[in-house]
C-alpha cells in the first residue's frame, strides 16, 4: 500500500510568503495564502494555524538560488526560515530549488487573466504551489 502525504510549500519573501497545499497521491499543487512577512518574518500562528488546518507530514521551502545555481543572501534566509518551521513545528523540512518560479507564476497568473499588477495581487501562493510541483517531479523521476 502507498502512503500518501500532504505537503505545505512556502515561498519564502521578506514582504510575502506564499503558500500552497499538496500531495503524493495526485502529485499535484494548489495555492493556499500570502502570508504577510516583516523582514521576512511571517506571523507564526497563521502559519501554525496553516499546519493544524493541513496536518501536512513534511514542508518544503523554496530556496532561491541564482540562475548558475549559486546560494544568495536570500537564499539564506530562506534557510533560516525553514530552520524555523521545522524547530517549532516537529516536522521535517526540505528546502527545493526554487529558480523560475516566480516567472513561471507570473507567467499562469496572465494566463486567468492577472493584471500584472502584482503588488495589489500578488502570486506568491502560485509560487508556492510551482514550487510543490516541481519538488513532486522530481521524486517521480528520482
Amino acid at each position: 500500500m502507498v502512503k500518501v502525504s500532504t505537503l505545505l510549500c512556502f515561498d519564502f519573501g521578506l514582504s510575502n510568503i506564499g503558500v500552497a497545499v499538496g500531495n503524493t497521491l495526485t502529485r499535484e499543487a494548489r495555492p493556499l495564502a500570502v502570508l504577510d512577512a516583516h523582514h521576512g518574518k511571517p506571523n507564526w500562528d497563521r502559519v501554525g494555524s496553516l499546519i493544524v488546518e493541513w496536518l501536512p507530514n513534511s514542508i518544503v521551502v523554496g530556496s532561491p538560488i541564482d540562475e548558475a545555481g549559486e546560494h544568495t543572501e536570500l537564499s539564506e534566509k530562506a534557510a533560516r526560515f525553514a530552520r524555523q518551521l521545522e524547530g517549532r513545528f516537529r516536522l521535517p523540512v526540505i528546502l527545493h530549488d526554487e529558480r523560475f518560479s516566480s516567472k513561471e507564476a507570473k507567467l499562469r497568473a496572465k494566463e486567468t487573466g492577472h493584471n500584472g499588477d502584482y503588488s495589489k495581487s500578488p502570486v506568491d501562493d502560485l509560487a508556492a504551489a510551482v514550487i510543490l510541483e516541481s519538488w513532486l517531479r522530481a521524486q517521480t523521476n528520482g
